[in-house]
């Protein structure tokens, strides 16, 4: 079988029963401490929303989740993160993860977190919508409250990587960082978790980036911890491969010895290396604008 970018080869998830599936998908069930994680993280965004408080719940459409937490670092006209989570698109919220924000804060970059509307509730096609409402809001809107006036890189995890990458043809967008994402979502389709997203196989081909890439995109990261499921680093591997073989601005890079919820210490930590990136997708997105 020839895949996207000419990848000549079969992928394992299509010899997998759906038992097995659902077991190469399942991070939470993968990494013992991710329950624990969760509740680590939401708990220091809780103490960061208290003591930022000013820019929170901003709307940017019109749906109750439709909205963005901002947090300014105080440096003038400086880059902005744009998180979106994780949660195969139909668990979290920005209430949990604010606290991504906490490093980025110290070393001069502004963060907005995203909410969206989860599935059923919304579709793939929907979520992707409001996620382009809020690039558009933050760079119409976020110049009058001092925050999206230079270099906007969009970073999500997991769910929020895909949502990433789909994100990456957006005007608004100077940079992205997807971590640990899915990339093709016929594997997901076949999977537990589209017993909630409901995608159909023409929607799972239309709405997977491997296959769709934009026709100009600034540089993308993708970041994949090397303690991740088999199935995650072969999305960020083959994901790599065909938007290089497109020719677009692509880097992989790999987290030594982080699993699924621990890489996001890489991003949340000052000195991580996901913060690093950040920084330096600020740097070259900015100068591409």
């Amino acid at each position: 079988m020839q895949g996207p970018a000419g990848l000549d080869r079969m992928p394992a998830y299509r010899s997998m029963t759906r038992a097995a599936l659902d077991a190469a998908y399942n991070n939470s069930a993968a990494v013992a401490d991710s329950a624990r994680r969760i509740e680590t993280w939401t708990e220091r965004t809780r103490r960061l929303r208290a003591e930022r408080s000013e820019l929170l719940d901003l709307a940017y459409g019109p749906a109750p989740r439709s909205k963005l937490d901002l947090y300014r670092s105080g440096r003038p006209e400086a880059p902005l993160l744009a998180f979106i989570h994780g949660g195969y698109w139909q668990r979290n919220s920005k209430e949990v993860f604010g606290c991504m924000a906490e490093g980025l804060l110290q070393r001069g970059v502004d963060a907005a977190v995203i909410g969206y509307t989860l599935a059923p509730d919304a579709s793939l096609r929907a979520i992707e919508a409001e996620i382009a409402a809020a690039i558009v809001w933050l760079r119409s809107a976020g110049p009058r409250i001092g925050v999206a006036r230079g270099a906007l890189v969009v970073a999500g995890w997991s769910a929020g990587g895909h949502l990433t990458a789909r994100a990456m043809g957006h005007t608004g967008v100077t940079a992205g960082l997807a971590i640990s994402g899915i990339f093709d979502l016929e594997p997901i389709r076949a999977s537990y978790i589209n017993d909630k997203l409901r995608l159909d196989a023409r929607d799972a081909a239309a709405l997977s980036p491997i296959g769709n890439p934009p026709p100009r995109s600034g540089p993308l990261t993708i970041a994949v911890g090397t303690a991740e499921l088999p199935e995650l680093q072969r999305q960020s591997r083959d994901f790599h491969a065909a938007w290089a073989a497109r020719g677009l601005p692509v880097s992989l890079l790999a987290a030594e010895g982080k699993d699924h919820f621990s890489i996001l210490d890489e991003l949340a930590s000052p000195t991580g290396l996901l913060a690093e990136e950040v920084l330096r997708l600020a740097r070259a997105g900015g100068a591409d604008r």
